[in-house]
């Protein structure tokens, strides 16, 4: 059995076939707010994949 670390590359080389996973740009300050990350591929709309984060914001 592989690495985690390969079966993730494998699982996003696969995912890369068929959409492209959008971005988010961040400085280091906002990403240590980053709590969850998830990749939408439930339903597809396009040939992206939307990328949800969810950050620690105090408003």
């Amino acid at each position: 059995m592989g690495s985690s670390k390969e079966a993730g590359l494998a699982w996003l080389a696969l995912v890369q076939v068929f959409c492209r996973i959008d971005d988010h740009l961040a400085t280091p300050g906002v990403v240590a707010l980053a709590r969850r990350a998830s990749i939408y591929l439930a339903q597809r709309f396009s040939d992206h994949a939307p990328l949800t984060i969810d950050y620690e914001l105090k408003i």
